[in-house]
């Protein structure tokens, strides 16, 4: 209830700040797209780097807002302040199950996390494994991939989440109070996680938790008001998102230079963190394992009802959306041909 109350104040303070503007996205007489963005490898940088939908758009005005987490992504979604977002697929399991439930449609998938989020644990701490953590101080972003995976590993090993200490803290908490010595351990994303590697051992991936069953993912989302104002404006998007893709699997050089410039990482570095991501190519967006077509969704839906049943199993949220609702949830109107 704390959880509910905290993002209804949240929105009222970002309803006040966007003012009379805050839906404007969805008004197809106001050219604009508010576009929300996380600081983590992935072809939306290479997006906003290469302002590749503003070249396809040269209509619209186009904002990037940068958010630490899915958590405050849902949060300006409610409110209205954001049309077009990357976020992690157990936000997104959240943001389409009650009490949020939030209008919008998923219409991409950025990318599968791989060995890009991870837990680990602080040197100096004594856990060497998951089962390790009861009655440690552990952190994560709540309501993300993280926290989603955090929980995945702690249940897999048998440990229950009232037997360790959680902290809800974004990535860059998470690196001040690791550097304080505060934590024991913490599950978070690149590229705070390569700083946390440093000083601490990898217990387990996200790419190991999805062989094990419970795969995480960043994804594309737009308002469902959006998707109905300006639907070919949504098809650009896809379409530029498509072409990063194809870039970092083509030219992953030239890849890493715009996620480098984004991340103020250096070419290298950033090729580096890139590869430890799972990326797929555009095509395969609209085949079963993923979106699917308007004629056949594809498994995407069934992946986002399993980690709300997940999240419901844990008491996170109330219920869980049936498959239709979120199959309804999935936007393939024009796949494959909307991917270029």
């Amino acid at each position: 209830m704390r959880k509910l109350v905290g993002l209804l104040a949240a929105v009222s303070l970002l309803l006040t700040a966007c003012g009379d503007g805050a839906a404007s996205g969805g008004d197809p007489a106001r050219k604009t797209i508010r576009i929300a963005y996380q600081a983590f490898p992935s072809g939306d940088l290479i997006v906003k780097n290469r302002a590749l939908l503003e070249d396809a758009l040269p209509d619209y005005r186009i904002t990037w807002t940068r958010f630490d987490s899915g958590a405050s992504i849902n949060t300006a979604f409610v409110a209205g302040s954001v049309d077009i977002a990357a976020i992690g697929s157990s936000p997104v399991a959240r943001g389409l199950s009650a009490p949020l439930n939030i209008p919008y449609q998923v219409a991409f998938v950025l990318d599968v996390a791989g060995d890009n989020e991870a837990l680990v644990a602080r040197t100096g701490s004594g856990v060497t494994d998951v089962a390790g953590l009861r009655g440690k101080k552990v952190a994560t972003p709540f309501a993300s991939t993280a926290h989603y995976s955090l929980l995945a590993a702690l249940d897999r090993a048998g440990v229950k989440e009232s037997e360790v200490t959680l902290v809800d803290l974004e990535p860059q908490d998470i690196l001040a109070a690791w550097t304080r010595g505060d934590l024991d351990a913490a599950y978070s994303w690149l590229p705070s996680l390569d700083e946390l590697r440093k000083t601490g051992t990898v217990l387990v991936t996200s790419r190991e938790l999805a062989t094990a069953g419970k795969p995480t993912l960043d994804l594309g989302v737009v308002a469902t008001e959006f998707v109905r104002a300006h639907p070919a404006a949504v098809d650009a998007w896809r379409k530029a998102q498509s072409q990063a893709l194809n870039l970092i699997h083509d030219d992953p050089a030239a890849a890493a230079k715009s996620v480098g410039a984004e991340l103020n990482l250096s070419p290298e570095e950033a090729q580096r963190q890139l590869s430890q991501g799972v990326f797929l190519r555009p095509a395969e967006l609209a085949g079963p394992a993923w979106l699917g077509t308007s004629a056949a969704k594809g498994k995407l839906a069934d992946n986002l009802v399993s980690a709300a049943q997940f999240l419901k199993d844990q008491q996170k949220i109330d219920a869980v959306p049936d498959l239709a609702t979120v199959q309804a949830a999935i936007y393939t109107d024009g796949l494959p041909d909307a991917l270029g």
